[in-house]
């Protein structure tokens, strides 16, 4: 009896134990993910250096696009996007374009701007317009999915190179498209046409835009709730120039008030990386940018609690310092980090590292 009651005890352990390792999945070690997107059913993952993967949740399956399992030309990609017919992946040496039903890859280049323009840093598929935005390291492209048409545009504000340097790119409902650049950011009201000047408000640390801080403001991801939009900031500051991208975190009220977080009221670093909303959280993993090295630093990730404006650090171990790309699926949440994918149990785990750092705090709530 003694015995069987050690087995049962054992077993139950073995379960709990399983139970609490499946609250963090890990996948694809040693790859640097740089961007994670679904097409309403599969998960897609861009790598720097390792190609294109594909999970199916329906049976849990994975696949690779990848020059080493020859179905793929290339393996270094910065970003991605897909619909249910087709996925975008961005690369310095072009679109790659996967037919999904066929299972090919067609891959384009563009004329406009030399080769640093066929680096594609920033794809959005605008299910409202059936077009994908294209975002170069020089120009932006809309390629309608109808006529099968690619259109150039150049973003160029006061003569400003670098505000056609394009980073991060999001479609906010059905009458506006944001495009974040190295100098500042682009809102576009899709009734007009982008060639007119009236179509676009370009924000700036001008007008107090960004409450005016820094020289300028590069511009690395973008969230929005109802009234908000959510603008993370790269760090860019040396001896030389201490105030060129201070970095930073905005919420934006869409008028002109401008919250800003930074290492001064919680986050841990003020280069940002990425962002992620779930319900009333925002997701963000950050950088510390060296002045002396020119180096990027993770420095993990936080959770802001859009109610109170707390800023709750995430403390886990098994999570890497650099993470590139937030993802929710509905379910999970995905993380890609410079080494490997990794799946949260995110509703278990978030409770969970929220009430940790309550506690610690004495069960504060600002």
């Amino acid at each position: 009896m003694k015995k069987l009651l050690l087995l049962i005890l054992f077993f139950c352990g073995l379960n709990l134990s399983a139970q609490t390792q499946s609250d963090l999945e890990f996948f694809i070690k040693g790859a640097q993910v740089t961007d994670i997107t679904s097409d309403g059913t599969n998960i897609w993952i861009a790598t720097n250096g390792n190609g294109i993967f594909r999970y199916i949740p329906k049976s849990n399956a994975w696949m690779t696009y990848s020059t080493a399992n020859g179905n793929l030309q290339h393996d270094f990609f910065y970003c991605i996007a897909a619909n249910k017919d087709y996925v975008w992946a961005g690369s310095a040496d072009g679109l790659f374009t996967l037919d999904i039903k066929r299972d090919t890859w067609t891959k384009r280049k563009f004329g406009l701007g030399g080769q640093l323009s066929n680096w594609i840093r920033a794809l959005a598929f605008d299910k409202y317009e059936n077009a994908v935005w294209i975002g170069r390291f020089k120009y932006l492209t809309k390629f309608d999915l109808k006529d099968k048409k690619y259109t150039d545009f150049d973003l160029t504000v006061r003569k400003n190179e670098k505000s056609n340097n394009i980073k991060t790119i999001k479609v906010d409902g059905d009458s506006l498209v944001w495009f974040g650049t190295e100098a500042g950011l682009h809102k576009y009201d899709k009734s007009k046409d982008l060639n007119d000047k009236n179509a676009i408000t370009f924000y700036d640390t001008r007008y107090n835009y960004f409450d005016g801080e820094g020289e300028q403001v590069s511009i690395t991801s973008l969230l929005f709730e109802r009234k908000n939009v959510w603008i993370g900031l790269d760090e860019f500051i040396t001896p030389e120039r201490p105030e060129f991208n201070v970095g930073g975190l905005f919420r934006f009220n869409r008028r002109n008030d401008w919250m800003r977080f930074d290492t001064k009221n919680g986050l841990p670093a003020n280069g940002v990386f990425d962002m992620e909303i779930t319900g009333n959280y925002i997701w963000a993993s950050l950088y510390q940018f060296g002045r002396s090295t020119k180096e990027m630093f993770g420095r993990g990730i936080v959770i802001i609690d859009r109610t109170t404006n707390q800023v709750i650090p995430i403390r886990d171990g098994r999570i890497p310092a650099t993470v590139y790309s937030i993802f929710f699926d509905g379910t999970n949440l995905w993380l890609g980090t410079d080494s490997g994918l990794i799946k949260i149990n995110f509703i278990n785990k978030m409770a969970q590292w929220i009430g940790t750092f309550r506690d610690s705090k004495g069960g504060e709530k600002k």
